[in-house]
């Protein structure tokens, strides 16, 4: 083995051993973890989403059984499950601001659609104490909790991520790399966010009955 076949390999070595320690020191690794970190939390409010659009179907039928004549409500149930299940946010376009706003608009329409199905039950007795329909509501309330923390841990994630991209020196390393500060969830008020939706049955049906 010559001499310089020994050099060159400790000389590469010597080089991605500088670069790997060069990119640890200006953050890149601490960028791309965070960028897994959204990614993750992103999937989970996703999955929320899913499981409460598959409850639907479900609620619609146990309604429909005391309440037909409900028609109204059961088409803007469909219309805004509809419109929420058509606009599919993966990662790869987290970064596109509108199509974050289009999907948490469409979900906003979904929850105002599900607190008029369940404000039905306080104009028919015997759904509200149907076993089925306590069952559902329950699941309801119980993905309403998870969506709240998983949309919360996204935030947080999202938060902390920008944060990063921003601050120097790690925003050089971001601008060199192409990582974009991604939107957020955006609402009136942002505390609401941590807390799941209280399906308040008695203030529904005083706003239905106006």
């Amino acid at each position: 083995m010559t001499r310089k076949s020994i050099i060159k390999p400790m000389l590469l070595s010597a080089v991605l051993v500088t670069s790997a320690v060069s990119l640890s020191g200006c953050g890149y690794n601490n960028l791309q973890s965070q960028d897994e970190q959204v990614t993750a939390s992103w999937s989970e409010v996703v999955n929320q989403y899913q499981r409460r659009s598959d409850l639907v179907p479900n609620l619609v039928t146990v309604v429909k059984q005391y309440a037909d004549q409900e028609q109204t409500v059961f088409t803007q149930v469909a219309e805004a499950r509809s419109r929420a299940g058509g606009i599919t946010l993966t990662p790869e376009v987290l970064n596109d601001p509108q199509a974050m706003e289009r999907y948490a608009e469409a979900q906003g329409q979904m929850d105002g659609a599900l607190s008029r199905l369940m404000a039905v039950s306080e104009r028919y007795p015997e759904l509200k104490s149907d076993a089925l329909f306590q069952d559902l509501q329950a699941q309801l309330e119980g993905t309403e909790n998870r969506i709240a923390v998983a949309r919360n841990r996204y935030i947080q994630e999202v938060q902390g991520y920008n944060t990063t991209v921003r601050q120097f020196p790690t925003n050089i390393t971001a601008k060199v790399f192409g990582m974009q500060a991604k939107p957020n969830f955006t609402v009136a008020n942002e505390a609401a966010i941590s807390t799941a939706p209280n399906i308040d049955f008695d203030g529904d049906k005083a706003a239905t009955e106006q």
